[in-house]
């Protein structure tokens, strides 16, 4: 019997030994190797990619992606879209293969640029108005406003600050950002991933949407393909505007890290002009990979409104094509400025 149990014992060593160590341990023994430093690489580099091989596992091949999209392993990250993305290898071994993951965040090779600006007109604004966004539209100024109970859509003439149509939104409802396509205006609300559909002319509501990938609604903005969604983080979401569905994201990025609370947007010149929120400034951000190539320094224009309890930050720009100037404003400011632009 002892002999009996002995042989056991080594048969069933002899079995482990040959199946060797598992899929799970083969994963745990293997990892990604980059050029990037702590997971940090300039979109000017190209990215080289290697396999940490701690037990010397014979590998038959490795294929590794980026975003899910397979890539070499020297990929020039020039065109490549700026923020964290996930990265992985797909390593082939023993007849079967492992995926081992990580993450790369890619940077802005260039540091932005530093503008100031000048004043060219003051115009009245409604001093109880939380301004959330603001856009011109057939030469009228429309705005949204904000807070639980007093939120607003408006329209109005930004020469006198005169309000020509007014509706409330419901109490339940913090009105945020809008944009304005085809007569439609979009209006967004914060918590409530509701968003609304209006005619620009009547302000009658047409329908509503919901949020997708993104909880929270607080900057619009649109180009000839796309409405732009900001939701308080690095992502501007990209909108269908027939369905209204998130169809992908950009992330706004530095050269050294990404900018979170991006708020009102506005698309001037193929760049999305951006407040963030409780910063006296504006973001210009490249709309195809997420690069902060501009900031725009707006602090001095608090000091020129009228001072009270209520008074908050920057928040408000608009583009008029027909004066092919910039208008700001801030939350409860009596205020609207034109301004220019300077380097």
């Amino acid at each position: 019997m002892k002999i009996y149990k002995q042989l056991i014992v080594i048969i069933l060593l002899n079995t482990m030994m040959a199946c060797g160590p598992s899929t799970e341990e083969k994963k745990n023994d293997l990892s990604i190797t980059t050029n990037a430093k702590k997971g940090n690489i300039s979109n000017a580099m190209t990215l080289e990619l290697g396999l940490e091989n701690k037990k010397n596992y014979a590998i038959d091949s490795v294929n590794y992606k980026l975003d899910g999209v397979r890539i070499p392993t020297s990929y020039a990250l020039t065109n490549h879209k700026l923020g964290k993305h996930p990265l992985e290898a797909i390593v082939y071994l023993d007849g079967t293969h492992v995926t081992i993951s990580s993450s790369l965040t890619v940077l802005s090779a260039v540091p932005p640029q530093v503008y100031n600006f000048k004043i060219i007109n003051t115009y009245p604004h409604d001093i109880s108005s939380y301004t959330q966004g603001l856009e011109f539209h057939k030469g009228l100024l429309y705005e949204s406003t904000g807070q639980y109970k007093a939120s607003k859509l408006r329209q109005v003439d930004h020469t006198t600050g005169t309000v020509l149509k007014n509706i409330n939104l419901d109490d339940a409802y913090f009105g945020e950002g809008l944009t304005i396509i085809n007569d439609k205006i979009y209006q967004l609300t914060w918590r409530e991933g509701t968003g609304f559909v209006y005619d620009a002319n009547t302000l009658e509501k047409q329908s509503s949407f919901k949020y997708g990938k993104s909880k929270e609604g607080w900057g619009l903005t649109h180009n000839a393909t796309h409405l732009y969604k900001s939701d308080g983080t690095e992502n501007i979401w990209l909108l269908d505007p027939k369905t209204l569905i998130e169809t992908s994201k950009i992330q706004a990025y530095t050269h050294k890290g990404k900018i979170t609370e991006l708020n009102e947007m506005e698309w001037i010149n193929g760049k999305i002009y951006a407040n963030r929120y409780q910063k006296n400034g504006v973001a210009i951000i490249n709309p195809t990979n997420g690069a902060i190539e501009g900031v725009i320094d707006f602090t001095p224009l608090k000091n020129q409104v009228t001072q009270h309890s209520k008074l908050d930050v920057l928040n408000g720009i608009a583009y008029n094509p027909d004066t092919k100037t910039i208008f700001v404003t801030g939350k409860y400011w009596d205020k609207l400025f034109e301004v220019e632009i300077l380097k």
